[in-house]
């Protein structure tokens, strides 16, 4: 980590916080056309088994992740951290908040998912002790959709 960052606190985001997560994500890059990020809020916040927890420097949300499991592995989705808030260790604070939910709830593997040309990310995920493990990935829209990237 670089310089020590001004402490984040980490809760899970409340209604009032929904469009102010979606603006990071989308700053962050983290959308996509054929994921509504308001909908996943809505899903991972309707079952005891996923949240959305943002981190706040005193101010408004700087950091964000969703995370949830499936009763045997963790994942998380929506990393984020704000442009203009990033080499300071928030992205850490935010993967340890999202790893400490997963033990209180009896998880211990984390799995995520990087897209291959997304090497930055990758070197972050490595820093914090994440390793490559080789795996396909098969996926289907179950409304009938034509496969996406």
């Amino acid at each position: 980590m670089t310089a020590l960052a001004p402490a984040l606190t980490i809760a899970p985001i409340d209604d009032a916080d929904i469009a102010e997560v979606i603006a990071l994500w989308r700053r962050c890059g983290l959308t996509r056309p054929w994921n509504d990020p308001a909908a996943d809020i809505a899903l991972a916040r309707k079952e005891p088994n996923a949240a959305v927890l943002a981190g706040r420097n005193g101010g408004g949300i700087v950091a964000s992740v969703l995370v949830g499991h499936d009763g045997h592995r963790g994942w998380v989705y929506y990393v984020a951290v704000d442009p203009d808030c990033r080499h300071q260790g928030y992205g850490r604070v935010v993967m340890e908040a999202a790893e400490h939910w997963l033990r209180r709830r009896g998880i211990e593997k984390l799995q995520l998912m990087v897209r291959p040309d997304n090497g930055q990310v990758q070197t972050f995920y490595q820093s914090l002790g994440y390793f490559e493990q080789e795996r396909i990935i098969y996926a289907k829209w179950l409304d009938g959709r034509e496969p996406t990237p």
